[in-house]
């Protein structure tokens, strides 16, 4: 790399917009949609998608509600002039749905284009093409007037051939592609130019799309040429404006809000932003920005889990487990801290279902995209006390005490730290049923017990236990059941602990649901051991538990 790139490199000179207002607007609706998927991101593709995989991802679009698709070049192949022939004689195309198709400004490709939408109900005609200084003197070696001529001639065709079809609702949408580095004066000057041909009203519709068709300027500088134009352009309320941003620098997404903050009303791009070099605008981040915000998108991603597959088998590319909202990870927290403060708020959201979504580190529930909770805490050696507890919770409906969360998550983290990856859910079940006797034969097992409390009477308690395959009996009394057992087993197996914490709930809302107990065994040097038993008796499941605990201070 240089060391003086301003050597090489100049900075993208910005329209002058001293009183600026996008940055005081606010969204508080959604914008028009298109999908260019199937035409932009198409082309965009190592192979392109054939008839079979295209049709698939057609029907995807019109699942999730698109509206307006852009769906062949058909000018530009023979696959792309079938599809389109396809859709129309094969009646696939909904009727509150309109079809686009892209021309470049040329007769002989425009005629061939409206061949490809004989007999449709309704579309949009989109023509283009390069306006920048960059293109008109290195590509296309023409002046700022043959510019112009090129795309009025253009537009002139395309109004003859749509007069020539009554039969079909028209829609024209131009593009000065490399808007976003076109002089302003010059980009007004021709869009001017083509909406006099069109005459844009309310029978004849009208689209400017002004893409940033590379990005070459911060986001804010892309909103103030979208101000600057929509503030300027004289049939601003005959036609809609539209954008279309592409990812070079990173910021396609900030770009398309910026630009609707700035007037644009329509936006364009591809989902999960697949599209030539770094991509379009993500349409999936777009809508769910807005769905977060509380604003619908008119879009449904609500199964986001099968928008994934099918984008991935179409495109023949991989979604980023890290892609904004629909990556493997993005509601995913391994990092001890963040595990907490999620624990945490999901507490908090059971006591306030109705409230607004408030849960730390989670800018969207899950659920509202099809996605479970299981996926929002894995453990690996990173992890903290809450996340195996939450895995405990969401799985087995264990509320494990806080002392018990500390205890069990230094075994955790020793076995994650022993194997170096990431413990499954099954596997921290596994082990936390061998460390605290939730196993078919604990050391010492509970077989039967017969308690007595008469009124103002302690506890009695008569039990029968199996150690090492022998049968004990415990006889003892207490202030309560737990005092006799600890009692019991001190004098049966010659030791001497105390039960230092008791917990109990249980897993579920029915009256013969099971309930858990845990219990925490102290020695008289202070060491701790904790014991967890279920059952749908109590206090079956409270004795057992105090076995659990008690086993690992049993020496002989």
């Amino acid at each position: 790399m240089l060391t003086t790139p301003a050597e090489k490199y100049q900075r993208h000179t910005p329209v002058a917009l001293r009183d600026r207002r996008w940055p005081d607007n606010a969204l508080n609706c959604a914008p028009r949609w298109l999908s260019t998927d199937l035409r932009d991101g198409n082309q965009a593709l190592a192979e392109p998608m054939d008839a079979a995989r295209k049709l698939k991802f057609w029907q995807l679009l019109l699942d999730c509600g698109f509206k307006e698709i852009e769906v062949a070049f058909p000018s530009a192949s023979q696959t792309d002039f079938n599809f389109v022939r396809q859709l129309i004689e094969e009646q696939r195309i909904p009727d509150d749905v309109t079809i686009q198709v892209l021309t470049q400004a040329r007769e002989d490709l425009i005629t061939r284009t409206f061949a490809a939408l004989q007999g449709a109900k309704r579309a949009t005609v989109h023509l283009y093409n390069a306006t920048a200084p960059v293109f008109r003197e290195q590509v296309f070696r023409q002046s700022r007037e043959e510019i112009v001529a090129l795309a009025v001639n253009a537009a002139q065709h395309i109004r003859r051939l749509c007069e020539n079809a009554p039969e079909t609702e028209w829609i024209f949408q131009y593009s000065p592609e490399t808007f976003c580095f076109t002089e302003a004066e010059f980009a007004l000057a021709i869009c001017e130019a083509v909406a006099d041909v069109w005459e844009p009203g309310a029978t004849r519709p009208m689209i400017i799309n002004l893409p940033a068709t590379v990005e070459v300027s911060m986001p804010n500088v892309y909103a103030d040429q979208i101000e600057h134009f929509c503030r300027h352009f004289s049939r601003r309320e005959q036609v809609c404006i539209s954008v279309h941003t592409h990812n070079d620098r990173g910021t396609g997404i900030a770009s398309a809000e910026l630009a609707l903050l700035a007037g644009a009303e329509r936006v364009e791009g591809c989902l999960f932003g697949n599209g030539e070099r770094t991509g379009n605008a993500d349409l999936v981040t777009l809508a769910l920005n807005l769905y977060s915000q509380g604003i619908a998108p008119g879009l449904d991603f609500s199964q986001m889990k099968k928008v994934v597959e099918i984008v991935e088998e179409c495109n023949q590319l991989p979604v980023a487990p890290r892609h904004p909202y629909a990556g493997e990870l993005v509601f995913t927290a391994f990092s001890g801290s963040h595990q907490d403060a999620i624990k945490k708020g999901f507490a908090a959201r059971q006591n306030n279902p109705a409230a607004f979504w408030e849960v730390p580190y989670l800018p969207l529930d899950p659920a509202d995209i099809g996605c479970s909770y299981e996926a929002v805490i894995r453990v690996n050696s990173q992890s903290g006390k809450s996340g195996a507890a939450w895995l405990l919770e969401q799985n087995h409906g264990l509320n494990l005490p806080r002392k018990l969360q500390q205890e069990f998550s230094q075994h955790v983290q020793e076995a994650a730290d022993a194997e170096g990856k990431e413990m499954s859910q099954m596997a921290i079940w596994n082990l936390f049923r061998q460390t605290y006797g939730l196993m078919e034969r604990p050391p010492l097992k509970l077989i039967e017990y017969v308690c007595t409390n008469q009124p103002g009477q302690r506890t009695t308690l008569h039990a029968e236990i199996l150690y090492h395959d022998k049968k004990l009996k415990l006889d003892a009394s207490g202030n309560g059941f737990l005092s006799a057992a600890i009692t019991a087993l001190c004098r049966s197996l010659q030791v001497e602990i105390n039960i230092e914490s008791y917990h109990e709930h249980t897993l579920g809302k029915h009256s013969d649901s099971r309930s858990v107990a845990y219990v925490c065994c102290e020695d008289k040097h202070g060491t701790h051991a904790w014991g967890v038993s279920i059952d749908s008796d109590i206090t079956r499941a409270s004795l057992q538990a105090v076995l659990n605990a008690a086993q690992p201070f049993i020496t002989t």
